[in-house]
């Protein structure tokens, strides 16, 4: 069968019905597939497939597996010791790059495309109810099994609607990539991350306390809040005291968010307590942090929900997204070790090679690209390093940063701490410096706003509207193929056996037996070597790794203090239960 420009022998829709609890893997309850030319469909119930050693349906290299949000039918293989099909498609996914940049009526979901394409659709409210049976797990009644199985065929029927519609703009080999990816992703999903189980129970059993104990120790420092409630007025008069500038929204008041406390905490370490005890009691809702019975942190990794492509797992259920003190939760199981690899200077070296610019690739391959480009702009000697020019390399490496983000010269002078005329003066240097990288970036724009639309080097589409903005499309190329080399370099270290926890941002989390950590961490350096390369016409990113055996936890070093500080409260509060 041809399907796009590939010969297929069986193309096959799938779909599952699952229960699932907050952080364990998912247990399937029926299942409905579908094969396109023969028309033969499959439908059973929970007892008639979990004894199965492999689906009832072919996943072989000369088949495809076609779903909607794949991960979650390919995690109910796994969950059943099933291997995965050898090809598949998402639709989701694909359905994401076609409207990728533009307004959908009704969301990404499988609702969200029927009514997208035009198809009748069953009531949100039914659908919901459907789900919501499935995911009560336990016995069913007859008339429950069968109405979970129609409701399951619908979904699957739904499918062949889509692909008619969907094909023709589909580049077959990018959508097979990108379901490769959704493979990764149910492997990373089915491992999840240890965590310290006794200890998160003991942060969620006297959070309350925890908090109140955390004000009053580290806004010891500040005097700004008034109970749990942080009073702006008096944060001015703190900063006013200590001599900090601050950002203001256009109606005067102090601009408040969070990317605001990231980004001065940059030049005023001193706010970083602050801002971490400010996400602490604003974000975390540890009740929410999926923690399965087997101590392990699994949420969904919402893979290309972000415009870049990115993953966007929940900020709450996910270890990696609340305060990053929290991480310290993080801790490998008994006789077992974790790796944390990540590249170094990811964006600076891909705006390198797609650039073409040889002053830039020439500061990366250097080992350190800021203090390179501070030599190439004649701010620093040739035989300067780190330790005798840290200042200088700190500015240039805000404005390398800077530029990769679309920062402009305001936001870079409160970046560096220094007047917006010197901010200027960097990013002037930074255009004389890498010219031929400016002309690239500039292209990209052009291009991006003649065509509507532009795209990486795996085909995933930002669509451009009147509403798009131009610093986003400068920073895109960086970002969504960066986006793509980890997508990569996740399905080459699963399809090689190694045991993937979660991709972040720009790292891979990996974890192994005592004896083999060394060598997987290297494994997995050398998957994302070659998706550096694969993705960069050759060049290759360098990466650098972190090892933490048991009884070790995950280290960050930025939320170290606050860790400490949290776990002193604790036994503060176990010692006065023991005494009591």
């Amino acid at each position: 069968m041809r399907f796009g420009s590939v010969d297929f022998k069986e193309v096959w829709f799938g779909d599952f019905e699952f229960a699932a609890s907050a952080g364990d893997r998912p247990q399937p309850v029926c299942l409905v597939a579908h094969e396109l030319s023969t028309g033969r469909s499959v439908r059973l119930f929970q007892e008639q497939f979990r004894h199965l050693k492999e689906p009832p349906y072919s996943i072989a290299s000369d088949s495809l597996f076609v779903a909607y949000y794949a991960s979650a039918e390919l995690g109910c293989h796994l969950a059943l010791g099933w291997a995965l099909p050898a090809n598949v498609i998402d639709l989701y996914v694909e359905f994401r790059g076609l409207t990728n940049g533009s307004e959908t009526p009704a969301g990404a979901g499988l609702l969200g495309a029927l009514i997208y394409f035009g198809h009748d659709v069953m009531e949100g409210i039914e659908k919901e109810k459907m789900r919501q049976l499935a995911l009560r797990g336990g016995e069913y009644t007859d008339t429950e099994r069968q109405a979970l199985l129609a409701y399951c065929e619908s979904d699957v029927m739904a499918l062949r609607k889509l692909i008619n519609q969907m094909l023709p703009a589909l580049n077959i080999h990018h959508a097979l990539l990108r379901g490769r990816f959704m493979k990764a992703v149910a492997h990373m999903e089915h491992t999840g991350v240890p965590i310290d189980a006794e200890s998160f129970v003991l942060l969620k059993e006297n959070w309350d306390h925890i908090q109140d104990q955390l004000i009053r120790r580290v806004d010891a420092d500040y005097g700004v809040f008034e109970g749990r409630t942080f009073k702006s007025d008096q944060f001015a008069r703190w900063l006013l005291e200590n001599n900090i500038p601050w950002p203001q929204l256009q109606s005067g008041r102090l601009a408040l968010d969070d990317d605001t406390f990231r980004e001065m905490e940059h030049v005023h370490p001193k706010i970083r307590p602050l801002r971490q005890l400010r996400v602490s009691l604003s974000q975390m809702r540890l009740a929410d942090l999926a923690v399965g019975p087997d101590r392990r942190n699994r949420t969904l990794l919402s893979p290309f929900r972000a415009r870049t492509g990115r993953n966007q797992p929940s900020n709450t259920a996910f270890i990696f997204g609340p305060a990053v003190w929290l991480r310290c939760l993080i801790q490998p199981m008994f006789m077992m070790g974790i790796g944390y690899a990540d590249w170094c200077q990811r964006e600076f070296g891909i705006a390198a090679a797609l650039s073409g610019d040889e002053a830039m690739q020439a500061a990366y391959l250097s080992g350190d690209p800021y203090l390179a480009f501070a030599k190439q702009a004649g701010a620093a000697p040739p035989d300067a390093t780190k330790a005798s020019h840290s200042q200088i390399r700190e500015q240039f490496k805000a404005c390398a940063l800077a530029v990769q983000y679309g920062m402009e010269a305001e936001s870079l002078a409160r970046r560096i701490g220094q007047p917006v005329w010197q901010a200027r003066q960097l990013l002037r240097l930074h255009h004389e410096t890498y010219e031929k990288f400016w002309k690239w970036s500039d292209a990209a724009v052009d291009y991006a706003m003649l065509n509507g639309r532009l795209h990486t080097v795996f085909g995933w589409v930002i669509r451009v509207g009147a509403q798009t903005n131009p610093r986003m499309l400068r920073n895109f190329p960086m970002q969504a193929n960066g986006s793509e080399m980890l997508r990569l370099a996740c399905c080459l270290a699963t399809e090689r056996g190694i045991r993937v926890c979660a991709p972040i941002h720009d790292a891979l989390l990996i974890e192994s037996p005592l004896e083999r950590l060394e060598l997987e961490v290297a494994r997995t350096q050398e998957a994302m070597a070659e998706a550096s390369r694969a993705v960069l016409d050759g060049f290759e990113l360098r990466t650098e790794a972190k090892l933490f055996r048991y009884p070790e936890r995950f280290a960050d070093e930025r939320g170290a203090a606050m860790w400490n500080t949290v776990w002193q409260i604790i036994e503060e509060i176990r010692g006065r239960a023991a005494c009591a």
